[in-house]
């Protein structure tokens, strides 16, 4: 009878373990690294989307703001009614906390604040609820305006939803809005989204890296 064939030994199990637990280290690290680095080039989620339309609307000081007023400078928006119970009170929160970490890029960023209810909040109200928030109208605007103005560019303007409920209260997006230098709709951050602020500066800061790219072109 034929001697049994040798076979090379079989790797420990607790060897398999280990080596299994070091390349999943080392593909982990990688990853977070490869993460961490955000490239000059705007990813796919801030593609453009579609160009905003002309707009005319008033602030909180009464002053007209129209889209060419924006124009050279990147915007976020966000939609809101000074009576609301629901969203608005948290969506304003965060853009009073955007408004304190934009320091760096004050001059270059705009953030408005569109409200739901015109007929309602005019500009003196819209005054008051602004200087709840510390909001200076010279980089945060609250804006109002004709019922069908306001419509047109929460809906054909900037992509999002606008209606009634049966007891008249406004339904409207909790989402924010952003919107590049040269007026293009980039994309949208949840502001119910514990992360939302952190999204919103990494957004921005593509941004703007982009823009000041094709300044030097």
């Amino acid at each position: 009878m034929s001697e049994p064939e040798e076979r090379p030994p079989a790797i420990p199990r607790l060897g398999w373990a280990i080596a299994f637990i070091a390349a999943s280290m080392l593909i982990a690290v990688a990853f977070n690294n490869l993460k961490n680095t955000r490239p000059y080039v705007v990813p796919g989620h801030l593609q453009k989307i579609s160009e905003v339309p002309a707009f005319k609307l008033t602030d909180q000081t009464g002053r007209t703001v129209t889209l060419d007023d924006l124009k050279g400078k990147i915007w976020v928006a966000n939609f809101i009614f000074t009576r609301c119970k629901g969203p608005c009170p948290l969506s304003t929160l965060r853009m009073a906390e955007l408004n304190k970490r934009l320091s760096k890029a004050r001059k270059e960023v705009q953030l408005i604040s569109f409200t739901v209810d015109p007929d309602h909040d005019t500009p003196p109200v819209l005054a008051e609820y602004a200087k709840s928030s510390e909001a200076d109208p010279a980089y945060w605007q609250f804006l109002t305006g004709p019922s069908a103005d306001i419509n047109d560019i929460v809906v054909k303007g900037l992509l999002q939803p606008l209606a009634k409920e049966p007891d008249g209260t406004p339904a409207h997006s909790t989402r924010f809005v952003i919107v590049d230098a040269n007026g293009w709709l980039r994309g949208y951050q949840d502001s119910a989204d514990p992360e939302v602020l952190q999204k919103l500066m990494l957004d921005l800061g593509d941004l703007l890296r982009e823009s000041k790219s094709n300044n030097t072109k």
